[in-house]
């Protein structure tokens, strides 16, 4: 009977759970660190160049996928990651009140980055194991969601919740501090809880040995060298590295300008502020942006939304050179500002997914996906380490102004790919 339960466990007692402890260390690694460096007084050049580099273990992480497969289980690798993710939080917590903090913090990030990208092979490759595959479909949105909360509650909650310490410590370091000890403690509990709460399903098997990991690797080369074979396959790489050419420069510089004085260029505003308007308005927009975008493919088809919601997320870069002139003070005013930029992002980064989805159909599309992303993330990575120091040379306005330039790549791969008529339209009953 115990053993019954623990293969058909109900799951909303663990998806919800697993998803939001997927997004937490990624926003941790992707935007909390560029804000506490931020808050530090690091300069713009050093944050975007070596936050930027961050993302190389998504972009490679394709490559160890198959050690996922090899060693022990998916529930015992979820468990262990989530338990290093921890520990490599209570360790940046530690880091911080040091001398050496921006060095030491960064390499402790690096690790946290390896294993969240490991964590993201072992979460994804588990529900797919964990659920039949009706099931897997009704909870894809559940999934979605709570890992765009988990991006609210780091980029919104912890962020004014680091503005709100520093305001009653009166030290920087002592509230980051404090919220990365708060985060160590919630991913300890989460990789308890997980431990106890997710199903065994009887397919999630290790399978380890010589003969096995010769086969393994061999088809994994295969795979590999399919997609590289595809047609047209240089377009398709053009259009993965450069559909979000200027948003990758744009995002490490986001933060920065929204808290940087008015005198250097920027709005001045406090950390609590910047949780509020970036963290929890914009990213809230953007959640409804990538709602609609899906609505809007599943009616016309992914051919016929592709320009018009490729228009949607460029377009409102230009928030950000209106507000690099005007330097407005009140919050309501950024806040608006920053969600109709987020939103448009949301609409457009829609059609991006889905044309992922398009080029990994096929026999061994899970693999081909995890290739996409990895193409996906190198394609934020390399435009995001030149970007501060890009705009330490130009200044914020004529750097947004550049930004706006940046989307000329993106759609001359725009109008190189194919795409099928009627792809992503939901079927008529």
């Amino acid at each position: 009977m115990t053993a019954q339960r623990s293969t058909t466990r109900n799951p909303w007692a663990w998806i919800p759970t697993l998803y939001f402890a997927q997004g937490i260390p990624y926003v941790v690694v992707m935007t909390l660190s560029v804000i506490m460096y931020k808050n530090m007084g690091i300069n713009n050049t050093d944050i975007a160049l070596y936050t930027s580099w961050l993302y190389l273990p998504w972009v490679i992480k394709p490559l160890w996928s198959p050690l996922i497969e090899l060693f022990s289980t998916k529930r015992l690798w979820i468990a262990a990651l989530q338990f290093a993710v921890g520990t490599s939080l209570a360790c940046v917590a530690l880091t911080i009140p040091g001398p050496s903090y921006f060095k030491m913090s960064l390499a402790v990030f690096w690790l946290m980055a390896f294993a969240s990208a490991s964590h993201d092979i072992a979460a994804d490759g588990f529900y797919m194991l964990a659920l039949p595959e009706h099931s897997q479909a009704a909870f894809v949105g559940v999934r979605s969601t709570f890992y765009r909360l988990a991006n609210i509650g780091g980029q919104g909650g912890l962020v004014y919740l680091a503005g709100e310490l520093q305001e009653r410590t009166g030290s920087m370091q002592t509230a980051w501090s404090i919220v990365f000890w708060v985060l160590a403690a919630l991913f300890v509990a989460m990789a308890l809880y997980h431990w106890l709460a997710l199903p065994r399903p009887p397919a999630d098997v290790h399978s380890a040995g010589h003969t096995k990991f010769r086969e393994l690797a061999h088809g994994f080369f295969q795979v590999f060298a399919e997609f590289f074979r595809r047609p047209g396959i240089l377009v398709v790489l053009g259009f993965l590295l450069l559909y979000r050419f200027p948003e990758a420069q744009l995002l490490k510089l986001a933060t920065p300008f929204l808290l940087d004085t008015t005198e250097l260029g920027g709005l001045g505003l406090t950390t609590k502020a910047v949780g509020i308007a970036y963290g929890t308005v914009g990213l809230t927009a953007l959640t409804l942006g990538g709602l609609l975008g899906g609505w809007v493919v599943s009616r016309v088809g992914l051919k016929r939304a592709l320009w018009p919601l490729i228009l949607l997320m460029h377009v409102p870069n230009a928030v950000f050179v209106f507000l690099a002139m005007a330097q407005p003070q009140d919050v309501a005013i950024v806040s608006t500002a920053l969600a109709v930029e987020q939103f448009g992002y949301g609409l457009g980064f829609t059609a991006y997914l889905m044309y992922m989805i398009l080029v990994s159909e096929g026999p061994h599309k899970t693999a081909h996906y995890a290739i996409c992303t990895g193409f996906m993330a190198l394609g934020m990575m390399l435009p995001g380490m030149w970007s501060g120091w890009l705009q330490q040379q130009l200044g914020y306005l004529p750097f947004f102004v550049w930004v706006l330039a940046a989307t000329i790549p993106s759609f001359a791969m725009a109008a190189l790919i194919e795409i099928p008529a009627g792809f992503g339209m939901k079927a008529s009953p």
